[in-house]
């Protein structure tokens, strides 16, 4: 898949499991809606880990009419950045790849579940760049 995807394999696996290892990494599933049936339940794709890497901060080259764009109706604040990586050998059926669309429900570290809306991703070698809304945000 790295190769496919232009990335280097030594630094995405080291990417990879500097968030699994990750001391601050929070434990969360991952839910995908049905693109045909938006009433059907969500699939359920498994377990991950997510490291939460601050709040989105829009490029500064974007016009206002880009951030206008991105941000839509959603407050700019409610946005934050986080790193995502599957617990699942990557070798295995289980395996996959978080994708804009998905719902993460993540475990606080007070053991609550706090819902997602993963927004828009990017992987690179340094791992799976994602921009999430808390779902009590409307998206």
């Amino acid at each position: 898949m790295c190769l496919a995807a232009g990335l280097d394999p030594q630094k995405r696996l080291a990417a990879r499991q500097a968030v699994l290892g990750h001391a601050d990494a929070l434990d969360c599933s991952l839910y995908r809606p049905d693109e045909n049936d938006l009433d059907a339940e969500e699939d359920d794709l498994g377990d991950a880990r997510i490291l939460f890497t601050g709040h989105f901060e829009a490029p500064a080259e974007w016009s206002a009419q880009e951030r206008d764009d991105y941000f839509g109706d959603i407050e700019p604040s409610a946005f934050v950045t986080a790193l995502i990586e599957c617990q699942a050998d990557p070798e295995t059926r289980d395996f996959f790849l978080a994708d804009a669309g998905d719902f993460v429900a993540v475990v606080t570290a007070s053991g609550d579940v706090q819902m997602f809306y993963l927004y828009d991703c990017n992987e690179d070698d340094e791992g799976l760049h994602c921009v999430l809304v808390r779902e009590d945000e409307e998206v």
